[in-house]
């Protein structure tokens, strides 16, 4: 019966979730993952008999967001019993123990190893680590001791990922991400600001199902929801090509949904999967709520994309296929021509929009005469 009961076959029966519902979640998590649905049974599978591994889940340099988008894991309900069978034995923001007690239960969640630390916040490396100390004790020494024997790191949010905001210029306290303090153990890296917790709950599901890690980028991101460019997914790309710009907030193309680019979007240098999952249970997200995306699942980014509203073309990336002077430009020219918008993107980006616009002049000059 113990043994049962370490499973999430078993807590999903406890707690009324029928077997309908569960095959719902796994396809979900199938999807997710970009596998084939046919995976799905697979996943279901291996979820119920798996037995539930002790998490370690460490903050530092942060500001709880990636707690708070952790415990508002729902879509579906399964996702939020996923995440709590994982058997969190110390989370210092969300666990009821406290001082010695809490220790205590980190140190036996520690002791036979085969466990997965969650780490949120930036690691402080200047002075020793002075500036970020729980009990007395620094950051990096805490993630050195906690990452003995565990199966994997998952560093959740920006600051655990690239250093975020603590380790933007000049960087007072020499906070770094995880894998610059810790080696020899897995890690991969979920940032965003705050991490979505659908791809935490991807990821364990991944693990759990295939006792490893997915496809990772040269960032350690993985690739099923840091696989393309938010660019490549916004529902505002179709106004991009078309040369359709929000020049003003609050101006036509702004309530039109217009693309935001000229008012500083970063999506094409970002690669998350925003688009695609979303927010507060899949309803929206930055850009489709008017806002530009600011890049926050990039390195550096407090850095390297402010300012947030406004264009940066000298940044890697930017500007994208091409610009969107040339854009807006192509499509003056030619559409006394009528060529639809599309045509006019597809020949921007093969570079013809300048001969194009020589032409048009040519034309407007005979005209004249």
């Amino acid at each position: 019966m113990a043994e049962l009961e370490q499973t999430l076959e078993w807590a999903l029966l406890r707690r009324g979730v029928s077997r309908r519902d569960f095959l719902k979640f796994s396809t979900l998590m199938a999807g997710t993952l970009a596998l084939p649905l046919n995976v799905a049974p697979r996943i279901a599978q291996a979820l119920a008999a798996t037995k539930r591994p002790p998490v370690v889940w460490l903050e530092f340099q942060d500001c709880a967001g990636c707690t708070e988008s952790f415990l508002r894991a729902s879509r579906p309900t399964v996702a939020e019993i996923v995440l709590d069978v994982l058997s969190v034995d110390y989370h210092e923001t969300i666990m009821a123990a406290a001082g010695h007690q809490a220790e205590e239960a980190k140190a036996a969640a520690l002791k036979d190893g085969g466990h997965l630390v969650v780490v949120e916040g930036a690691v402080t490396s200047k002075d020793g680590g002075i500036y970020c100390t729980i009990g007395g004790r620094a950051s990096d020494e805490i993630l050195r001791e906690a990452v003995q024997g565990a199966a994997a790191i998952i560093a959740v949010g920006n600051c655990a990922t690239f250093g975020g905001l603590p380790a933007a210029n000049p960087n007072p306290t020499g906070a770094v991400g995880v894998d610059r303090i810790v080696s020899g153990v897995p890690v991969i890296n979920l940032p965003g600001c705050p991490l979505n917790v659908v791809n935490l709950t991807a990821t364990v599901v991944y693990y759990l199902t295939f006792k490893g890690l997915p496809a990772l980028d040269r960032l350690k991101r993985p690739l099923f929801a840091y696989g393309k460019r938010i660019h490549d997914n916004c529902e505002r790309r179709a106004h991009f090509d078309a040369g359709q710009y929000v020049e003003a907030w609050g101006d036509e193309g702004h309530r039109r949904g217009w693309c935001l680019y000229k008012m500083g979007c970063k999506g094409p240098e970002t690669y998350h999967n925003c688009p695609t999952v979303r927010w507060n249970e899949g309803v929206s997200w930055p850009v489709q709520s008017g806002h530009g995306c600011i890049g926050c699942s990039e390195p550096g980014f407090w850095d390297t994309m402010t300012p947030f509203y406004k264009r940066l073309p000298n940044v890697p990336g930017f500007p994208v296929e091409v610009t969107a002077d040339q854009v807006g430009i192509g499509l003056t020219a030619l559409a006394a021509a009528g060529v639809g918008a599309h045509a006019v993107a597809s020949l921007a980006r093969h570079k013809v929009i300048p001969a194009l616009q020589e032409r048009s002049q040519t034309a407007a000059a005979e005209k004249e005469e």
